[in-house]
């Protein structure tokens, strides 16, 4: 496998260039100066909110400095709350190539498209010049998601990505699974695999926020269509979403955007800290895979029953189908096919081997089916996390409870 070599060491499957609007009133000039390029590397991301959101920029530069990316062009109306500055600066000290169109400054829409495509067109050109090194295994970060569950996800797609990740992990990757929300009442068994009595706290502590969190919100996250799926209860569906895991030992607990410290298996808590704010954690799966993308995901396993045919800009989404009737009806989206296990025509780890070749050939260049279609869904909204300080008093008193 070959990677793209950035300044600070990490290594690229993808090049792209991003172009981002920071408030909706700049979107439709980003999405002209995209949508004028025949180069699905030329990717649109953007925030629509209009007052700042600290959380909405640190993802935001987490994904401008992502080892998939290689240059951006950032698009401002001119008088929104984004920090267009401190967003700018960070991707230059990056060493990648960085520029700010703003509108209100370029007379107007029609100009603005102008400028902008002049703008990418330079960028292109000089990321033709970036350097390809060997890269291993053990040099990606890998995260998986479900979506669209049914009664033959716990069985089938979710074990079998579960055995990928094992291989992964030992050879030396970096694997990272969420959807705390959908993990309660599996909290025991995941501490039972912590590292560390602190891994432990912290594991504890995501879940029982989640739990309180969907409380207060009045929904939780079995929907309608997992019930006429065939699954039953919240119970059944919980923990077919920690079949994903595998059986690694879990080295931490991560927030969107925050880097995993070291090799091996990572829990991410996406359920904002304190009183709920700004609506439903995760909107949408693709505002799931936005964060783990945040936090250094190379690609993102998907795993369905129902069928989902979403992808995601920077990184490629690889879906992983777990009924065989879903995959016969959707099989132009899908990836693998872990249906088969239903069928007794593949094993669990089988299909988890198959699901590793294909983590290895599209980190070699070759697209998934989503990239295929020209998928590139992008969700980014308000959230809030508490300050490292606050993280600390929380650790403690988790800590304190579990000794």
């Amino acid at each position: 496998m070959k990677g793209y070599l950035r300044n600070n060491g990490k290594k690229g499957i993808r090049n792209a260039t991003l172009v981002v609007y920071l408030v909706e009133c700049a979107k439709h000039v980003a999405s002209k100066i995209v949508d004028s390029f025949d180069n699905d590397s030329v990717q649109l991301v953007g925030f629509s909110g209009c007052y700042p959101n600290d959380y909405a920029l640190d993802i935001m530069t987490k994904l401008c400095t992502h080892p998939n990316v290689g240059s951006t062009l950032i698009v401002s109306l001119g008088c929104e709350g984004f920090n267009r500055e401190a967003l700018a600066n960070a991707v230059k000290d990056s060493g990648r190539p960085c520029s700010t169109l703003v509108i209100q400054q370029n007379q107007g829409t029609a100009k603005s498209i102008v400028k902008g495509k002049e703008i990418v067109a330079e960028q292109l050109n000089s990321l033709a010049s970036t350097p390809l090194v060997d890269l291993e295994i053990s040099d990606i970060v890998v995260g998986t998601i479900c979506g669209g569950s049914d009664g033959t996800s716990g069985i089938t797609a979710n074990p079998a990505v579960g055995s990928c990740f094992d291989h992964l992990i030992d050879h030396g990757a970096t694997c990272m699974f969420e959807e705390t929300g959908e993990l309660i009442g599996c909290e025991d068994v995941m501490i039972d695999r912590a590292a560390n009595q602190v891994v432990a706290a912290n594991i504890l502590g995501a879940i029982e926020k989640a739990e309180i969190y969907y409380q207060k919100m009045g929904y939780g996250s079995f929907a309608p269509g997992n019930a006429e799926g065939g699954l039953t209860t919240q119970e059944e569906k919980s923990m077919g979403a920690y079949a994903k895991s595998g059986r690694s030992e879990i080295q931490g607990v991560i927030k969107p955007g925050e880097a995993p410290s070291g090799k091996g298996l990572y829990l991410m808590d996406v359920v904002p800290d304190g009183e709920p704010m700004f609506g439903f954690p995760n909107i949408a799966d693709n505002a799931e895979i936005v964060e783990m993308i945040a936090s250094g995901c190379h690609l993102v396993l998907f795993t369905t029953g129902r069928g989902s045919v979403v992808g995601s800009a920077i990184s490629p989404i690889v879906k992983v189908c777990a009924n065989p009737e879903t995959y016969e009806n959707l099989s132009d989206d899908m990836d693998v096919n872990a249906g088969k296990i239903l069928l007794g025509e593949s094993t669990i780890n089988e299909t988890g081997q198959e699901i590793v070749n294909k983590v290895i050939d599209v980190c070699s260049g070759k697209k998934s089916k989503s990239e295929q279609l020209g998928h590139q869904e992008f969700v980014l909204t308000y959230k809030r996390f508490n300050h490292e300080e606050d993280s600390k008093l929380t650790l403690k008193h988790k800590g304190d409870a579990l000794c």
